[in-house]
């Protein structure tokens, strides 16, 4: 019937109750237990104390290794080093736009350069320091070359550069032998250009020579070149160029102008006044 318990003995075992009432003496195996109570090999150590590492079969301490600890790590294999990264590389000084880019100095210096200006300042410098007579040659032939020099000219220039007066004269007398120096070709050159370009008169070239170191005789065959009438030629040239800068003036100021302009050439006070009256009245209107 549905109501009615069914009896104990129909119901399912209790599989749990019965293993827990089962009454196994033997129980598991003690292993640990069993191993502590195995009687000590024969000649090993008394039981309950521990054994030394160098006893146990197949063990090594690490010290009897051939390499040691470090041999057991370079089992592993060996670390690989970082590279040591690099420098920073500065930024290269910008070069002057005159030296040209990528240019190289010669390993000599700046002094090797022929074409340089410290290359010409070092070859005077050693030229400086060496043999005065060779010091005067050099510095004569360098005025020579320029334009002709008189020898008094020369010789101011070696004493302003410290030559000994004695070392000069040799030097001078010797370019004097050779033709280099010439006082009276130089007189006369100078007499024909001061006189056609600056209009000088013969007392004004006078005091120019005198001044270079050209005198007497030398002087007065250079001058002879100019006589009374070349002078009044060239004091009428110069008086016509100036002419115009004074129209318009009274005729006593453009007077006084243009006289002042040929005493200054040299010219005597007498040719001066006749020249300038000369050309005050060949003008239109007569002023």
């Amino acid at each position: 019937m549905w109501g009615e318990e069914p009896p104990e003995s129909s119901g399912p075992p209790d599989w749990f109750a019965a293993v827990a009432e089962e009454d196994d003496p033997a129980g598991p195996p003690d292993w640990f237990a069993a191993v502590a109570e195995e009687p000590p090999a024969v000649g090993g150590p008394p039981a309950g104390e521990p054994v030394p590492v160098g006893e146990l079969p197949g063990l090594m301490r690490a010290s009897e290794l051939a390499g040691g600890r470090r041999r057991r790590r370079s089992a592993l294999g060996e670390l690989p080093v970082a590279a040591p990264e690099p420098a920073p590389e500065r930024p290269r000084p910008k070069r002057r736009a005159g030296a040209g880019a990528g240019a190289e100095r010669p390993a000599g210096g700046p002094e090797s350069e022929p074409g340089t200006r410290a290359g010409r300042r070092g070859r005077t410098a050693a030229a400086e320091q060496g043999d005065p007579a060779e010091r005067a040659r050099d510095i004569c032939l360098r005025l020579l070359t320029g334009a002709a020099k008189s020898r008094k000219q020369l010789a101011d220039a070696l004493r302003r550069k410290e030559i000994p007066d004695e070392v000069a004269e040799q030097v001078l007398s010797r370019l004097e032998e050779v033709g280099l120096i010439d006082d009276a070709a130089f007189a006369e050159a100078w007499v024909e250009s001061r006189h056609a370009v600056r209009g000088l008169s013969r007392r004004a070239l006078a005091q120019e020579l005198r001044t270079k170191g050209v005198t007497g005789e030398t002087a007065e065959r250079a001058l002879l070149q100019v006589d009374a009438e070349d002078e009044s030629e060239a004091a009428r040239a110069l008086v016509a160029r100036k002419l115009r800068s004074t129209a318009g003036l009274d005729r006593d100021v453009r007077t006084r102008r243009l006289v002042g302009v040929l005493a200054r050439r040299g010219y005597s006070e007498g040719l001066a006044y006749r020249v300038v009256r000369e050309a005050l009245d060949a003008e239109p209107d007569g002023r």
